[in-house]
């Protein structure tokens, strides 16, 4: 059977799009709109295109799903980052980005955006606290945290071909 899949497109003035492709081939996707809500669809196994469910939840709405579906080893006492107006976001450098092989003080992104890299995720590995001459490689996968607005230029930054 195959893996699932993810995808993320960015859309401007909007947020970020991500797709999902489950397992068994079901077509869902979550829109992260810039203001923190989100709208959550499930699309016809029969026709792909097809939405059969679409539901906008509010930033705390999207906050209160998120924890339920977190694993079990979820702690109470881990920070809420939308509580103080922060988020954390997951982004993926890849293959063909500008910044496979570049160290990470190069992308500038603590000056330019105010947002900080917390870890780098390669492979199996977590990187904490990343210093400016760790070297960046197609497939990591960067945690930022900062401001709505931070973390989106960081990713159009990180994101760069």
């Amino acid at each position: 059977m195959p893996a699932s899949r993810l995808s993320r497109t960015p859309l401007p003035g909007i947020g970020f799009r991500y797709d999902l492709t489950t397992r068994d081939q079901r077509q869902v996707s979550v829109v992260a709109h810039r203001d923190g809500g989100r709208t959550l669809s499930a699309y016809r196994n029969d026709d792909p295109d097809a939405c059969d469910l679409s539901l906008k939840l509010t930033s705390g709405e999207a906050a209160a799903l998120i924890d339920a579906l977190m694993p079990s080893h979820h702690s109470p006492n881990l920070l809420h980052t939308t509580d103080l107006g922060l988020v954390a976001e997951r982004i993926e450098i890849g293959a063909t980005s500008h910044w496979n092989g570049r160290v990470l003080g190069e992308t500038q992104l603590r000056t330019e955006t105010g947002a900080s890299i917390v870890a780098v995720l390669r492979r199996a590995e977590a990187i904490p606290s990343p210093t400016p001459d760790f070297r960046l490689a197609g497939g990591d996968t960067v945690i930022v945290i900062g401001t709505r607005e931070g973390v989106e230029a960081a990713a159009t930054i990180l994101g760069r071909e």
